[in-house]
C-alpha cells in the first residue's frame, strides 16, 4: 500500500513540498526554453542551408538543458518519494493520499492556496473536489468510534 497521510501530516509537509513543486517548475521551464532556442537554430540551419554555427555555446545550451530536464526529473522523484502525488506540474497540482472512512481518498491542493482545503476520490479528480469537511480534522481513533 502506498504512503498515506493525516491532513495535519500533509499541511506540515506542504511548505516542503510546495519549494520542491516551484523547483521543478523552474527547471522544466527553463529546459522548455532551452529546447525551444537549439529547436529554433535548427530551423534556421535548415532553411538557410547551412550556416556557422558557435559550436563551444550550442554545445552548453545543450549540456544546461539536459541537467534542467534531469533536476527536474529528480525533484519530481523525490516528491513521489515523501509519497505526494504531483497530478499537473504546469498548474501546481499535489494530491495527498488519506483513508478516512476505510477509503482512499486524495487531499487536493494547488498552487497559491494558502493550505489543504479539498479532497477528491481517486475517480472524479480535480475536478471533482470538495471542501474539507469534519471527518478530516478527526484522529483516527476518533474516526473509527
Amino acid at each position: 500500500m502506498s504512503k498515506t497521510f493525516t491532513l495535519g501530516e500533509a499541511q506540515t509537509l506542504l511548505p516542503v513540498v510546495e519549494a520542491l513543486l516551484r523547483r521543478a517548475q523552474t527547471t522544466g521551464s527553463r529546459a522548455g526554453e532551452l529546447e525551444m532556442e537549439m529547436q529554433a537554430l535548427s530551423q534556421s540551419i535548415f532553411l538557410s542551408g547551412g550556416m556557422h554555427v558557435d559550436v563551444t555555446m550550442a554545445a552548453r545550451r545543450r549540456a544546461e538543458r539536459d541537467k534542467c530536464v534531469q533536476e527536474a526529473k529528480d525533484t519530481l522523484a523525490e516528491i513521489d518519494a515523501i509519497g505526494v502525488q504531483v497530478k499537473d506540474l504546469g498548474q501546481g497540482l499535489l494530491d495527498f493520499p488519506c483513508v478516512i472512512d476505510g477509503k482512499t481518498v486524495l487531499l487536493c491542493w494547488k498552487l497559491g492556496e494558502k493550505e489543504i482545503g479539498y479532497w477528491h476520490s481517486p475517480e472524479d479528480g480535480f475536478e471533482g473536489r470538495k471542501p474539507l469537511d469534519a471527518r478530516f480534522g478527526k484522529t483516527e481513533r476518533e474516526r473509527l468510534n
